[in-house]
């Protein structure tokens, strides 16, 4: 079920930038989050590989390819074959973050 909720909320092929993979209620509408972590929480994860690597669109325009995003998805925990156990999106050991920068939904 998360999967298709996810992909109506993502175009078909492009780009999308930060605030519309993990949200922004500070506008309006409020953008919800499709993979529910804080910026420092991405930025970290890109870092160590866990999210995938931005593209350069311009000198300040920085948007993930849709397709490395779905994939993203594809592979969490809760769309695949895990046990019913929440998805786990938080920081790891290595990301640079404890458990306290996470936001959690």
């Amino acid at each position: 079920m998360g999967v298709t909720t996810f992909k109506s909320t993502l175009p078909e092929t492009g780009f999308v930038r930060l605030p519309n993979i993990i949200g922004n209620t500070k506008t309006d509408p409020p953008i919800p989050p499709i993979i529910p972590v804080s910026k420092s929480t991405w930025w970290a994860g890109v870092k160590s590989g866990r999210y995938p690597r931005p593209i350069k669109l311009g000198p300040r325009i920085t948007a993930w390819r849709v397709e490395d995003i779905r994939e993203l998805i594809r592979e969490s925990p809760k769309s695949g074959n895990d046990s019913g156990n929440d998805q786990n999106w938080t920081a790891r050991s290595g990301d640079g973050l404890g458990k306290s920068h996470v936001q959690h939904p």
